[in-house]
C-alpha cells in the first residue's frame, strides 16, 4: 500500500487510476451497447446485458483494488449475510458524496444483482452515457411536467404505464434498484436550508420511492435500508479518500419488507401520501440515531439534535 506518500501525490495517482478504470470499462460497456443495438433476439440481448453487468462488476472490483493500493482503509460492513444474488431488491440510502456509488457497488457486488438507477428518458440520448446505461438495462422513465398535465389531463398516469412497460424485462431478471431518497448529497448548508430535523441527514422525499414501488413493487422481494458513514470525513469523502485521509468506511444494510403502495391512492389522496411520508421519516429518524451512535464511538458526534 502506498498511503505513506504525500497527499498531493496520492490524489494525482488515484485520479489517474480511477479515470483509467472508468474509461476502460465504460468503453467496453458502450461497445457492448452498440452490438446489442443490432441483436434482434431477446435471449441474445439478455446475454449481452449479463456480460455488461460483469463489466460493471469488474469496474467496482478494480475500484476496490485502487483503494487497497492507495489507502489504508478499514471496512466495517454489516448485514450482507441475508442477501441473495438471485433476488429483487429496492435499496434506499443516505447520500454523502459521489464516492457513495463506488462504495456500494464494491461492497454489494457479490451479494445482490448489480445496482441500477431509474434515469430520466432524456439521458438516453446523451452520447456514450445513454448507450452505456441502456446496455446495462438501466430503467429509463418519462416524467410529464405539471404544465403539460394541466394542458392535457389525459396524460395523467401515462408516465407510470410507460415505466412499468420498461420494467417488464426485470420480471425474469434478478434486479437491484437504488434510490437516494434525499434527492441530493448531504451538506451542512443544505441541511440548514431545509431546516432538517436530523443531525446527519437531509429530509427524505417519498415521491421517488413511491413511483418506483408503483412501477415495480410486486417484483421486489425485499427493501434494503443502507446507511453509509465516513467517520473521519470533514468535507467531501471522495476528495478525502483520494488524498488518503479517510481510514474507515462503515456500511450497514438492513433487510426490510417491501412497503405496499396503492398508486391510485398515492397520486390522488393527500392523507395517503402523508402516511407514506411518515413511514419514511421514521426510517430516517432511526438512521440518524444510528449514525449518531457511530459518531459518538469515534468522538466526532454532533452535540444537539435540531428542534
Amino acid at each position: 500500500m502506498l498511503n505513506f506518500l504525500p497527499a498531493s501525490l496520492l490524489y494525482l495517482m488515484s485520479s489517474l487510476l480511477l479515470v483509467i478504470n472508468t474509461t476502460v470499462w465504460a468503453g467496453l460497456i458502450s461497445i457492448g451497447g452498440i452490438i446489442k443495438l443490432f441483436v434482434p433476439f431477446t435471449a441474445g440481448r439478455n446475454l449481452l446485458t449479463k456480460i455488461m453487468n460483469r463489466f460493471m462488476w469488474a469496474w467496482a472490483t478494480c475500484n476496490g483494488g485502487i483503494l487497497y493500493l492507495l489507502a489504508d482503509i478499514e471496512w466495517d460492513i454489516q448485514g450482507l449475510e441475508n442477501l441473495d444474488k438471485n433476488s429483487w431488491y429496492l435499496l434506499i440510502s443516505n447520500h454523502l458524496s459521489g464516492f457513495d456509488i463506488a462504495v456500494q457497488t464494491y461492497v454489494l457486488r457479490n451479494n445482490i444483482p448489480m445496482l441500477k438507477f431509474f434515469l430520466k428518458r432524456e439521458l438516453m440520448f446523451v452520447p456514450f452515457l445513454g448507450l452505456g446505461c441502456w446496455a446495462l438495462d438501466m430503467p429509463f422513465m418519462s416524467r410529464t411536467s405539471p404544465a403539460k398535465l394541466k394542458k392535457n389531463p389525459k396524460l395523467k398516469g401515462k408516465d407510470l404505464i410507460s415505466t412499468r412497460r420498461a420494467c417488464e424485462k426485470f420480471k425474469t431478471m434478478p434486479t437491484s434498484i437504488i434510490n437516494y431518497v434525499e434527492g441530493s448529497r448531504f451538506t451542512e448548508e443544505k441541511r440548514a436550508r431545509q431546516d432538517s430535523p436530523y443531525r446527519y441527514l437531509l429530509r427524505p422525499k417519498a415521491g421517488g420511492i413511491a413511483f418506483t414501488l408503483s412501477a415495480m413493487g410486486e417484483q421486489f422481494t425485499h427493501l434494503l435500508n443502507c446507511t453509509l458513514v465516513y467517520p473521519e470525513a470533514q468535507s467531501d469523502p471522495l476528495s478525502e479518500v483520494m488524498h488518503g485521509k479517510i481510514k474507515k468506511i462503515i456500511v450497514k444494510i438492513e433487510v426490510l419488507p417491501v412497503p405496499q403502495v396503492d398508486n391510485k391512492r398515492y397520486f390522488s389522496e393527500a392523507p395517503y401520501r402523508v402516511e407514506f411520508q411518515r413511514w419514511l421519516n421514521q426510517l430516517w429518524e432511526e438512521k440518524d440515531e444510528q449514525i449518531h451512535q457511530v459518531m459518538l464511538e469515534h468522538g466526532v458526534a454532533k452535540e444537539d439534535k435540531p428542534e
